[in-house]
C-alpha cells in the first residue's frame, strides 16, 4: 500500500533528486525541531527528519555528510546543519540552521539548570542522571549502528564491520587518540581496503 503524501512526507520529485528547504525559516524551525527532540544523541531524528520526512537529502548523502561533520571541530549536529544551511542558502542559510540548532535548547537548559540546582543532590536527581547516562550509551552505540548499516548488506560489507568493532574496541580499551582511528578509518577507506 502507498502513502498519500502530506506536508510533513513530501513526495519525492519526479526525478528522485533531493528537495529543498522552502526558505530560511524552514531551516531554522525544522533544525529547531530536531534540536529539540535531541536529548543525547540526534543521529537517528536527523536522518529520519532531512532524509525521510524532509527529503532535503538521499540516504548516502546523509552518511557522507554525517562523516564529514564528525572529523570537523565541534558538536557534529551543528557542523551538519552548518553544511546543509550553508549548501542551500549559503551564509544566511547555515546561520538560519545553526539558529536552529542552538536558542531553543539554550533556553531548555538555562530552564533544566534553574530548576535542578535546587534538587541535585537528591537521591531522585542522581538516579535520573543515572538513567540518562544508560540511556546516552545506547543512542551512541545507536549511532555507530546506522552508519554502519547505511551500507547494503553485512556480507557485502564485512571489512567494514569489521573496522567498527575493531573501533568500537579500540576507544573502549585502550587510551588511543580518536583522531588516530578516524584517519586510520579514512586512509583504510581510500586505499581500498574498506
Amino acid at each position: 500500500m502507498g502513502r498519500t503524501p502530506d506536508s510533513t512526507n513530501p513526495p519525492p520529485s519526479a526525478d528522485g533528486a533531493p528537495r529543498q528547504p522552502a526558505s530560511r525559516l524552514d531551516l531554522f524551525l525544522s533544525f529547531s525541531a530536531i534540536a529539540l527532540q535531541g536529548f543525547g544523541g540526534v543521529i537517528a531524528i536527523i536522518q529520519r527528519e532531512l532524509v525521510e520526512k524532509k527529503r532535503w537529502m538521499t540516504r548516502e548523502q546523509f552518511v557522507e555528510d554525517w562523516a564529514v561533520a564528525q572529523i570537523l571541530p565541534g558538536p557534529n549536529v551543528v557542523n551538519l546543519s552548518l553544511m546543509i544551511g550553508g549548501r542551500h542558502f549559503g551564509l544566511s542559510g547555515a546561520l538560519a540552521a545553526l539558529a536552529g540548532m542552538l536558542v531553543a535548547p539554550l533556553l531548555v537548559v538555562l530552564l533544566m539548570a534553574i530548576a535542578f540546582g535546587t534538587v541535585a543532590d537528591t537521591p531522585t536527581a542522581t538516579g535520573a542522571l543515572r538513567g540518562m547516562g544508560a540511556v546516552a550509551a545506547g543512542l551512541i552505540i545507536a549511532t555507530g549502528w546506522l552508519l554502519s548499516a547505511a551500507h547494503s548488506s553485512a556480507a557485502e560489507h564485512w571489512r567494514l564491520w569489521l573496522l567498527t568493532a575493531l573501533a568500537t574496541l579500540m576507544v573502549w580499551k585502550t587510551r588511543v587518540h580518536l583522531l588516530a582511528l578516524i584517519v586510520t578509518g579514512g586512509l583504510l577507506g581510500a586505499f581500498g581496503l574498506v
